[in-house]
C-alpha cells in the first residue's frame, strides 16, 4: 500500500442524517468505508441509525456538541461542554471527536475522552481559523500536565462544500489533482464531506447542493486509478496504527 484513504462524513442537520445510510450503501457497493459524525445537541440520532453503521463496518464520532460556533469561546464554557461531549462519546462507544467549522485548541482537547480528533487541515484559507497544520500526515498530540495524548488526523483534500458549494464545481478534478500529489508522497489522503449538501438523484436541488454523483465518481476514480495502492481505513484504526507506530502507551 502507497497511501491511507480516510473517508470522513459532518452530519450537519436533520437532512443529513437522513441521508446517511443512502451514503453507506453506495460506498459499500464500491468496496469502500467511512466514519459519519454526529451533533448530539442539534438534532435526534436515532440508536438504530448509530447501530446500522456499525454493523456494515462503519464509524461513529462526535461532531462537536450544537455546532454554534461557540465551543471554544472560553476555557469554562469548553470544559462545561465537554462533559456533555465525552458522555455521548461514551454512550455511542465513539472514540472520535471533530469540532464545528473546524475550531480547534489542541491543548484544551485533552480534556476530551478520545483517542483522536479531526478538527484541523494541512491547509485550508476558507476555514474561519485559517492556519493549517501543513502536514499530510497523522501526528500525536501528548498530554503536557499527565500522561497519554491523542492522534490529531487533519484532513487533506478540500471539503466538498469548498469546491461544489463555494466555487461551483461540477468536476472532481480538484480532489483527483490532491489526491495524486498526497499519493505520490505516500501520506494520509482524508477527505471531509457533508451527507447534507448532497443531491441524490431525482430530488429537486437546493442552491447549496451538489450532484450525489460527484462524490460516486471521485471513488469510482481511486477505485479504478489507485487499485491496490491504498489503505482505505477507518480514523480509529489510522490512529491506532500510528499510535504503535510511535511506541506511544495507552494512556
Amino acid at each position: 500500500m502507497k497511501f491511507a484513504l480516510v473517508l470522513t462524513h459532518d452530519v450537519e442537520d436533520r437532512r443529513g442524517l437522513e441521508k446517511c445510510l443512502n451514503v453507506a450503501r453506495m460506498e459499500r457497493d464500491l468496496g469502500f468505508t467511512s466514519s459519519f459524525n454526529f451533533v448530539p445537541k442539534k438534532y435526534h440520532v436515532p440508536p438504530e441509525v448509530r447501530r446500522e453503521l456499525v454493523d456494515r463496518g462503519f464509524e461513529v464520532g462526535v461532531h462537536d456538541l450544537r455546532h454554534d460556533g461557540n465551543l471554544f469561546e472560553s476555557e469554562e464554557t469548553f470544559l462545561k461542554r465537554v462533559r456533555e461531549i465525552n458522555g455521548y462519546l461514551n454512550a455511542w462507544n465513539a472514540v472520535g471527536f471533530r469540532a464545528g467549522s473546524m475550531y480547534h485548541n489542541l491543548d484544551w482537547i485533552h480534556a476530551m475522552q478520545i483517542e483522536y480528533d479531526l478538527s484541523t487541515f494541512d491547509t485550508d484559507p476558507f476555514e474561519p481559523q485559517p492556519e493549517g497544520v501543513h502536514t499530510i500526515f497523522p501526528f500525536w498530540v501528548q498530554n503536557p500536565r499527565a500522561s497519554g495524548g491523542y492522534v490529531e488526523l487533519p484532513y487533506t483534500l478540500p471539503q466538498d462544500i469548498t469546491g461544489f458549494v463555494l466555487l461551483r464545481n461540477r468536476d472532481t478534478r480538484l480532489w483527483e489533482e490532491k489526491l495524486a500529489w498526497v499519493a505520490k508522497r505516500g501520506g494520509m489522503a482524508l477527505l471531509d464531506s457533508h451527507p447534507d449538501y448532497m443531491q441524490w438523484p431525482g430530488a429537486k436541488r437546493r442552491i447549496d447542493e451538489y450532484p450525489f454523483e460527484l462524490y460516486r465518481r471521485f471513488l469510482e476514480h481511486v477505485k479504478s486509478t489507485y487499485a491496490g495502492q491504498y489503505w482505505n481505513a477507518l480514523p480509529r484504526d489510522v490512529a491506532r496504527y500510528w499510535k504503535s507506530c510511535i511506541g506511544r502507551n495507552p494512556a
